[in-house]
């Protein structure tokens, strides 16, 4: 009987929603959801997602009075948002969802553990246990300390931003639950270092994540491993047998429409007979080879980046939109 390449892909892997849209969410019915300021963005600026955002809107005003800025209650809203659209999710998903801390506080370990157990209390606070959330903190040497900070209070992470092997194993040497290399932007950066096309097999960034799962199973880290960003089906099918996948709908769409065999690419059991070399991380190693590892350097950085402006862009349209709502003038009284 014919299948489809998502149906194959669900029994050697975890599928996981790369998307803030819940409609997408409930379509594909994935085990776990991920989310970030650009996917929250994307969400708010959705009419049919109005009332969750006016009335976190408002709720942050009631908190901070009526004399705070526009843009101090839009900065408590922002992470008041990503916990709401999370609880939703949690409601779809059986597992877990991800939810991001500031990408500005990536090089403030106490910031990053403080932003952590602050997400963690909303959570608590509306029932949902910590097992069901992952906090999102990008890979840099003070992210990962702070990762482990909170690993060891029961607080489980997702290091995102991940790009090269020393970053990895700083991760799992950490006792990080789970990390994300992002695929795509892997490649993205090749493609434009080298002027090359790369067929799936060739692609860099699916390279660099076998590498990483190869690693972790080779010498029995329990760090999984979770491919993200993705620009093709392709680069999915090349990682079919990763721990888990994060996938946006539109590609989640296509796997689903797409009928053919696939078979697995990555498998602990051949893993443990590799023959690969073990690093002992600490940070002098990690800055030496983050150093030499241009791509990961460059990507690192412009990934925080990019992160911290879709969160400035954010909390623009919620500092507007709080404006908009309290020049509503109030019904008057019959």
């Amino acid at each position: 009987m014919s299948r489809t390449l998502l149906e194959q892909l669900r029994e050697m892997t975890v599928v996981v929603a790369d998307t803030g849209d819940i409609e997408a969410i409930e379509k594909f019915m994935p085990r776990d959801a991920t989310t970030n300021p650009s996917l929250i963005t994307a969400a708010a600026e959705m009419p049919k997602y109005a009332s969750i955002v006016d009335e976190t809107l408002l709720a942050a005003r009631k908190e901070l009075g009526d004399a705070a800025e526009p843009s101090k209650v839009a900065n408590l809203a922002f992470e008041r948002l990503a916990v709401e659209f999370g609880k939703r999710i949690l409601a779809i998903v059986p597992k877990r969802v991800s939810t991001e801390v500031d990408a500005r506080l990536s090089f403030d370990t106490e910031a990053t553990v403080e932003k952590g157990r602050s997400i963690i209390a909303q959570y608590e606070a509306a029932g949902i246990g910590r097992d069901r959330v992952l906090i999102k903190i990008a890979s840099t040497w003070e992210g990962i300390r702070a990762g482990e900070i909170l690993e060891k209070e029961g607080i489980h992470c997702n290091l995102t931003l991940l790009f090269g092997l020393h970053q990895a194993i700083a991760c799992a040497e950490a006792g990080i639950t789970l990390i994300s290399p992002f695929v795509g932007r892997i490649l993205d950066w090749y493609k434009k270092d080298t002027g090359l096309d790369y067929a799936p097999q060739d692609d860099p960034g699916v390279i660099s994540v076998r590498a990483v799962y190869n690693y972790y199973k080779k010498f029995g880290y329990k760090t999984e491993v979770m491919g993200a960003s993705f620009r093709n089906v392709g680069e999915i099918t090349e990682l079919a047998g990763c721990d888990l996948l994060t996938i946006s709908p539109g590609l989640l769409a296509q796997l689903d429409s797409t009928v053919a065999e696939l078979p697995r690419q990555l498998d602990p059991a051949k893993a443990a007979d590799m023959e690969i070399e073990k690093i002992n991380m600490d940070r002098a190693t990690f800055d030496a080879m983050h150093a030499a590892d241009r791509m990961a350097t460059d990507k690192l950085a412009e990934g925080i980046s990019g992160f911290a402006k879709a969160l400035e862009n954010l909390e623009a349209l919620l500092a507007k939109r709080i404006t908009e709502l309290e020049a509503v003038p109030e019904p008057a009284m019959a």
